[in-house]
C-alpha cells in the first residue's frame, strides 16, 4: 500500500471558528460517501510538509501565504482514493489564523468542482454536535490540544 504524504490545514477565522469543505461523491468507487474535512492536500515530489500547506490553501480557498502556521499534529489512516486506490495517509495538520476568507474555487481541478459540494465555518461547539461525519473524528480535540480551542466551546 502506498504511503501518501499530505499537508492538511486547519483554518480558524476571528471568531476561532473552523473552514471545513463537505465532500460528496456521486459516482465511482465512493459514491454515496459524505464527509466534512479541512482543506489539503498530497505533498508533491520535492515539496515539503509546509509547502504544501500553501499550496493547498492557495489552490483550495485562493488564499496566499508564505508559510502556514505551526503543525500542531500529525495522523495515519487507511482510506480509498476517488480513483479507487488504497492509500496509507500520513496527514501533517497545520493551524493558519485569517481575519476573514472569502472562499474562491477559481484554482480547483474538475474532481475537486464535482465533490467539493459546500464549505462551512464552524464553531468548536458544533464541531462536538455535528451529527454529519467530519474528518478527522477528533479534529475538535486536536484543537483543543493545540490551545486554539478550550473544551467548554467557550471560544464560540
Amino acid at each position: 500500500m502506498r504511503i501518501r504524504p499530505s499537508a492538511r490545514l486547519l483554518v480558524l477565522n476571528r471568531k476561532r471558528q473552523l473552514l471545513l469543505f463537505r465532500f460528496e461523491f456521486r459516482s465511482g468507487p465512493l459514491a454515496g460517501n459524505i464527509f466534512w474535512a479541512t482543506p489539503g492536500g498530497e505533498v508533491d515530489p520535492g515539496e515539503s510538509f509546509e509547502m504544501a500547506a500553501c499550496r493547498e490553501l492557495r489552490e483550495e480557498t485562493g488564499l496566499a501565504i508564505d508559510h502556514p502556521g505551526p503543525e500542531i499534529a500529525q495522523r495515519t489512516s487507511t482510506f480509498r482514493l476517488p480513483s479507487g486506490e488504497m492509500i496509507e495517509a500520513d496527514d501533517h495538520f497545520f493551524i493558519v489564523e485569517v481575519d476573514d476568507l472569502q472562499v474562491s474555487n477559481a484554482e480547483w481541478t474538475e474532481l475537486e468542482r464535482d465533490i467539493l459540494d459546500t464549505h462551512r465555518w464552524w464553531s468548536a461547539t458544533d464541531l462536538r454536535a455535528a451529527d454529519e461525519q467530519v474528518w478527522p473524528e477528533d479534529l475538535a480535540d486536536m484543537l483543543t490540544g493545540a490551545g486554539a480551542w478550550d473544551r467548554s466551546g467557550a471560544t464560540d
